[in-house]
């Protein structure tokens, strides 16, 4: 029997301000290496706090993929200047090989069709096999140089196919979330009473 994980196609929320604790979480879970990846450099914890704090929900545009106990697996986050966006991706570890970078690629690349920007790019490090490998398989134009690649996409303008297409698949990511959540909430729960336990037992 295939698990959930799976047999499901990736649900991408498109995140707001109130998941920007979750969205440091996620980024803190990842390893050295692959901060290196993400970021081009090899951040600190405050580092990595730092930049999402710097993240304005508002004007740039995060989406991520919900696992069944609410945290984010996957995240993509696409900052702007009105003409152009650059996307940025992540997935934890044991969550790859499961079409999620390239589902968050989809939705941001949707997403920015939307907004009526020209053109999307990935800056990354040249070792970063995976990104490109997704780059390459939606079509992005590939330049490396010095160690470093862009990967580039014209956008076409958006159509009613964009339009609802996103509103649809953002319905079907928050009612996917939703359902987690109710889900979740027992174990959520037995956890909050566990640990207010342990915090009376040890007074």
């Amino acid at each position: 029997m295939l698990s959930m994980h799976t047999a499901v196609s990736p649900k991408i929320r498109q995140l707001t301000e109130f998941d920007r604790r979750s969205l440091e979480r996620h980024f803190l879970a990842l390893g050295s290496a692959d901060r290196r990846l993400r970021f081009g450099i090899s951040l600190s914890d405050r580092a990595v706090r730092g930049c999402v704090e710097r993240i304005d929900f508002m004007r740039d545009a995060v989406f991520g993929a919900t696992a069944d106990d609410l945290e984010i697996e996957g995240a993509a986050h696409l900052a702007h200047n009105g003409n152009d966006g650059e996307l940025g991706v992540s997935v934890l570890p044991e969550h790859r090989q499961r079409g999620l970078g390239t589902a968050l690629l989809a939705r941001a690349h949707t997403h920015a069709r939307n907004l009526g920007l020209r053109m999307l790019f990935v800056h990354c490090l040249a070792e970063n096999g995976a990104m490109m490998h997704i780059a390459r398989r939606d079509g992005m134009r590939i330049v490396t140089g010095g160690g470093e690649v862009d990967a580039f996409l014209d956008l076409e303008p958006a159509d009613a196919a964009s339009r609802v297409g996103e509103v649809f698949e953002q319905a079907v990511a928050m009612f996917d979330y939703a359902l987690k959540n109710q889900l979740a909430a027992p174990t959520m729960m037995v956890r909050a009473l566990s640990k207010l336990k342990e915090t009376n037992t040890g007074e």
